[in-house]
């Protein structure tokens, strides 16, 4: 039993690790061109993302069910799914 918890604990951790890298993946092929690299924003493009005080589900919200008031994130992001969407919050989330 001991080994079969061992190989549980090891795969969710491999997969918390490469959901976190899919995060950041996605967070710079699909945001950093009008968000910034690091968060900081664009002028007149996107604005700041590091330090947000949105929290993860409203972030999750945002890129999958879209609502802003302007911009790209009227509607959702084309494409997007859930889990990957709670990937990128989680990566603009650790943006400081």
């Amino acid at each position: 039993m001991n080994v079969k918890l061992a190989v549980s604990v090891a795969l969710i951790s491999f997969a918390t690790a490469a959901f976190a890298q899919d995060g950041t993946a996605i967070y710079k092929t699909k945001c950093a061109l009008c968000h910034g690299a690091d968060g900081q924003g664009k002028a007149k493009i996107g604005p700041k993302l590091a330090g947000t005080t949105k929290t993860v589900d409203q972030i999750v919200a945002l890129l999958t069910k879209g609502g802003a008031s302007k911009g790209i994130h009227i509607k959702p992001i084309n494409g997007l799914q859930a889990d990957q969407a709670k990937a990128v919050a989680g990566h603009v989330k650790g943006l400081k």
